[in-house]
């Protein structure tokens, strides 16, 4: 479905919003997410992305006897463009005994789970064009999940459109386009609302798009603002691209992981992803702002407040689109970011002054270390226009083969982590990697095709690659344990007052004790995860759900450094566990 299609098909469908109804979800019930315990109603459970549920009722004294409670099986199994199937890497939405789930086209599920089994409501499919945005998807076919605001639920398909579908019929009520496949831009992130804007990423950075964060009103069904992660000419930033191409206009710096916010600064926190193209650093000399950065933005307005960046000018792929974790400890007020070059940061989120960094992986070789002072790298240069950093390592136009660590998949990639307030504890979900990188040189008007891939090289041999649960203690900044996993964790992290939960690749569901990460149960589902764990609540008993079947791009490219994991087949299941 092309864009004029959609956009036609959105003015068929009319733009009017259903009347307000009794049980809507309110403004003030998103604002108080972290406190309604039986329900999921955030994409990261509350506004501060902590992942974490007062729900104790399963506990490190019971874990052990945690069983199915019931499994449901849904769609979204088909292949598209450069892809074989699609996968599950969405995060459910519980609302009183009700979940909202997406399978990786973007279909959108009700299931009931009242009597303690789930039963499908209503489908929800928008369609979605498989082959012209599957062929742009750079990363697999994938869906993280929706909002709810009102009477509707908020979600994104992969050809970029916003989709708002009534909660009670599943009917579509209004759609509009947001990203455009005709240039390479897909969606696959969950959306953010805040207050009466539905807040969208977009993917694309290895096809050459310039990135941007964009807002709808969700009364008028209009843009309210774009704002662009990488600078026009003239505009703040703009003079960190220092070619004379104009490398900036197809510079990347996408942003496909949801962010989060503070009502208390009225601030958004967003997450940018790397430069275009990823590994030809030498075409883009300068620091390539807004790339590899964290930004805070005015909700009302999308005007950048501040931005961190963590690797300026990089030539690894090692983007910043990570969640932003919002924690309040010892008179600070700190926003966590989990970076893919293996260091885990924390900023100062009123000004964007750095407060720590810690690297969390044990394979840590694309620089000597982080300026305890500035969180930059220690051989970062500003007079340099192309940084090289370790430059045995870093990969060059001189240096077009190398090995880097971590590999370009990330110390930690999208999967999401979760925050204990109770114990400061932070728990990251861990890539243990490194892999080669061949560097081509791109050419100025001549290497560039739209919907192609500008990547300036690729990856390639990566040696064995395993994993970790790390917990790092926000306090001090230091790491307080770490549970070494045989495969990669690829979908990211549960916390609850005293477990942490999470899924692996080769189908194994597992709860740690939250201080010591000792394992206290483990299940086999059969299939790959590439989902985060949820909890909620419902006829007085607590249920921890997660979506089965492997999706992302590991199958195309990583696989060699995993070779068991070629045993595992596609799948798309609703696996629910209780008591």
């Amino acid at each position: 479905m092309t864009a004029a299609n959609v956009a036609g098909l959105a003015l068929a469908l009319g733009f009017a919003a259903l009347p307000a109804r009794a049980g809507d979800i309110t403004d003030q019930q998103l604002l108080n997410a972290d406190q309604d315990a039986g329900n999921w109603l955030l994409h990261h459970k509350d506004y501060a992305a902590h992942r974490f549920s007062t729900l104790d009722q399963i506990n490190a004294g019971n874990v052990k006897n945690l069983k199915v409670a019931w499994t449901l099986q849904l769609g979204g199994l088909e292949g598209g463009g450069i892809w074989t199937h699609g996968g599950l890497e969405g995060t459910p939405l519980a609302e009183d005994g009700i979940l909202y789930v997406t399978d990786g086209w973007g279909s959108v599920y009700k299931i009931d789970t009242h009597g303690g089994e789930g039963k499908l409501l209503w489908k929800m499919d928008p369609k979605t064009d498989h082959d012209w945005a599957g062929a742009i998807a750079c990363c697999g076919v994938d869906n993280r999940g929706v909002a709810l605001w009102h009477n509707l639920v908020i979600s994104h398909t992969l050809d970029g459109r916003l989709v708002a579908t009534d909660k009670e019929s599943g009917k579509i009520v209004w759609q509009r386009q947001v990203a455009n496949p005709d240039k390479g831009e897909v969606v696959t992130g969950a959306p953010l609302v805040v207050k009466n804007l539905a807040i969208t990423g977009v993917a694309g950075a290895e096809y050459g798009i310039r990135g941007w964060i964009a807002a709808t009103d969700l009364t008028t069904q209009k843009e309210v603002w774009r704002t662009y992660t990488i600078p026009g000419k003239g505009e703040p930033g703009s003079d960190t691209w220092k070619d004379d191409h104009d490398a900036a206009a197809i510079g990347g710096g996408s942003t496909w992981v949801t962010g989060s916010y503070d009502p208390g600064t009225d601030t958004i926190y967003w997450g940018v992803g790397n430069p275009g193209p990823d590994w030809d650093s030498a075409y883009r000399p300068g620091d390539n702002l807004y790339t590899d950065s964290t930004l805070a933005l005015d909700p009302a307005t999308g005007k950048i407040k501040w931005h961190f960046q963590h690797t300026p000018n990089d030539a690894f792929d090692y983007d910043s689109v990570a969640e932003n974790v919002l924690v309040d400890i010892n008179g600070k007020h700190l926003a966590l970011e989990a970076d893919r070059n293996g260091v885990g940061y924390a900023v100062d989120r009123t000004n964007g002054q750095f407060v720590w960094a810690q690297p969390f992986v044990k394979q840590f070789t694309w620089t000597s270390g982080i300026n305890p002072q500035t969180g930059k790298p220690m051989e970062y240069d500003p007079s340099k226009p192309v940084q090289t950093y370790n430059a045995a390592v870093t990969p060059t136009r001189e240096n077009k083969v190398t090995m880097i660590c971590p590999g370009n998949m990330g110390g930690k990639n999208w999967p999401p982590t979760a925050y204990n307030p109770n114990l400061h504890l932070w728990y990251i979900p861990v890539i243990e990697s490194c892999n080669r990188i061949t560097v081509e040189a791109m050419v100025p008007g001549k290497s560039f095709k739209p919907r192609e891939f500008f990547t300036g090289g690729g990856p390639s041999d990566p040696v064995r690659i395993t994993g970790s649960i790390t917990a790092i203690d926000v306090a001090t900044g230091k790491i307080a344990g770490k549970a070494e996993t045989p495969y990669p964790m690829l979908g990211g992290i549960l916390a609850t007052p005293d477990l942490v939960m999470a899924g692996q690749p080769d189908g194994k569901v597992m709860a740690l004790d939250a201080k010591s990460l000792a394992k206290l149960w483990e299940f086999n589902t059969g299939g790959g995860v590439s989902a985060p764990p949820m909890t909620f609540s419902v006829d007085g008993k607590q249920y921890i759900a997660l979506l089965v079947g492997q999706g992302g791009a590991w199958d195309k490219w990583f696989i060699d450094g995993t070779p068991e994991l070629k045993r595992i087949a596609p799948g798309s299941m609703l696996f629910v566990f209780g008591l």
